[in-house]
């Protein structure tokens, strides 16, 4: 087994420190790729895309590969204590739900969209 050595600071210099990034939890994760999921089954969904930013993290749902998002499920802790961290945004940047618990606001997700007419 090979040990390699530490490196060591030098004294007065600062270390240097990793871009924070925003990202979705394990639990998050588990209730988006449920409804997911769930979607694809019913061939309503396609791919999805995760993009982890400075300031948010973001859960694309497409259709077709080569198009816009449907929607994106949004994270953003700036927003956490006034309107809620999360978010679903449509493909022309309307928010649909915004809250404080992921489970209520991607259950905008879940109820099937009806033809008025």
């Amino acid at each position: 087994m090979a040990t390699f050595p530490r490196p060591v600071a030098k004294p007065g210099a600062s270390a240097p420190t990793a871009p924070v990034v925003v990202s979705f939890n394990r639990m998050e994760l588990r209730e988006i790729l449920d409804l997911y999921g769930r979607k694809v089954a019913a061939g309503e969904w396609r791919d999805y895309a995760i993009d982890c930013l400075k300031d948010k993290a973001v859960f694309s749902v497409f259709r077709r590969t080569s198009e816009v998002p449907l929607y994106r499920i949004e994270k953003d802790p700036k927003l956490a204590r006034r309107q809620g961290a999360y978010s679903v945004v449509t493909a022309s940047g309307l928010i649909l739900k915004r809250g404080h618990e992921l489970a209520r606001v991607i259950a905008v997700l879940e109820r099937a969209l009806r033809v008025v007419g």
